[in-house]
């Protein structure tokens, strides 16, 4: 429902893809912060998702569905009755999309097409969580940043498939009239990130006695946030936020991957020079940086995780206190990296 002070005040919200790093985020920030709103999770639990991601989670407030979102006859069950779905289901791994974009088209895509599709049939306001990547890349040496009127020019075949999904859900609002908003986010770190990930790797990898390792150069920079950041985030925008529009969502936390690389090695106690470095992505970008004026000026949303070298302390810690949720998946991973060269 909509107070009179434009505040919306959701009751029930669907998270897709909710058993994932991010969406697990936002879902123990909602059952922490706004344990008033129920949140159902719909999750196909593929490589990404974990049902562990939830523990803990009372079910009565949250409520677990195993399901895909390309299953149209199932969303016409569980759309109705929800006044939200956030949208974090997604494949979102550059190098298995290098190897097979398939699962990335049909589950960015089509998977985003089947739920505005049940969306608009229902009523249901929608935010769309996407990324950095759509815009492509910027010089090194650079001190531009990319805003929310920036073209597109995806440069991978998973930035491409995002691209497309923010599109169908911009033609959904304005062709249906869809309460529709857009989070396009930097890269997320913080706890449940799957072991694949850059940040989670390395801290595994030096746990396991494994050399870190670093593409190319180890100089292309990301723009780096806390996950728990990016979930005030979106809770700003879903419930203050205006119909139609994008929010970009960053901290100013512009920091190369060889930089990230020698703090997770301080935190650890691991020499920097340790590192193993091995060819580069291919098309690999080089720079992302967000302009997050429009969300901290219009939606009053500042980062709280400023400090980035506490931050990686505060990650090591928890892959260090939770061995046993990404043990099972490590050596799988590694052989995935080992076949790619």
């Amino acid at each position: 429902m909509v107070m009179n002070t434009g505040v919306f005040e959701p009751q029930n919200i669907l998270v897709t893809g909710g058993a994932g790093f991010i969406g697990s985020n936002f879902v123990r920030y909602v059952a922490q912060e706004h344990p008033s709103t129920h949140v159902t999770v719909l999750d196909a639990l593929t490589y990404a998702g974990n049902r562990a991601n939830l523990e803990g989670l009372v079910p009565s407030h949250v409520e677990f569905i195993h399901g895909n979102i390309c299953d149209a006859e199932l969303l016409n069950k569980v759309v109705p009755g929800h006044d939200l779905i956030v949208h974090f289901a997604a494949e979102s791994h550059n190098d298995r999309a290098i190897e097979n974009a398939q699962p990335f088209l049909e589950t960015n895509v089509d998977g985003t097409y089947q739920l505005l599709v049940a969306a608009q049939r229902y009523g249901v306001r929608f935010h769309h969580i996407s990324t950095d990547e759509v815009f492509g890349d910027l010089p090194l040496n650079s001190t531009e940043l990319f805003t929310e009127n920036s073209p597109y020019n995806p440069s991978s075949p998973y930035a491409a498939t995002k691209a497309a999904s923010d599109h169908l859900v911009r033609a959904w609002h304005r062709t249906y009239g869809l309460y529709t908003t857009i989070s396009n986010c930097s890269n997320n770190y913080g706890p449940y990130q799957h072991v694949e990930k850059f940040i989670p790797r390395q801290i595994t990898n030096i746990l396991q006695g494994r050399a870190p390792e670093l593409y190319g150069s180890g100089l292309n920079i990301r723009d780096w946030i806390h996950v728990d950041d990016h979930s005030r985030a979106i809770w700003s925008i879903v419930t203050r936020g205006r119909s139609g529009q994008t929010y970009l969502i960053a901290a100013n936390g512009q920091t190369s991957n060889r930089e990230v690389l020698s703090l997770i090695c301080e935190a650890m106690g691991v020499r920097a020079d340790a590192v193993h470095f091995v060819t580069d992505r291919p098309g690999h970008d080089r720079r992302y940086a967000l302009d997050a004026t429009k969300i901290t000026t219009e939606l009053h949303w500042h980062p709280q995780h400023t400090d980035f070298a506490r931050g990686i302390e505060q990650t090591v810690r928890w892959y260090v206190d939770h061995r046993s949720w990404w043990e099972p998946y490590k050596a799988q991973t590694e052989e995935l990296y080992n076949h790619r060269g």
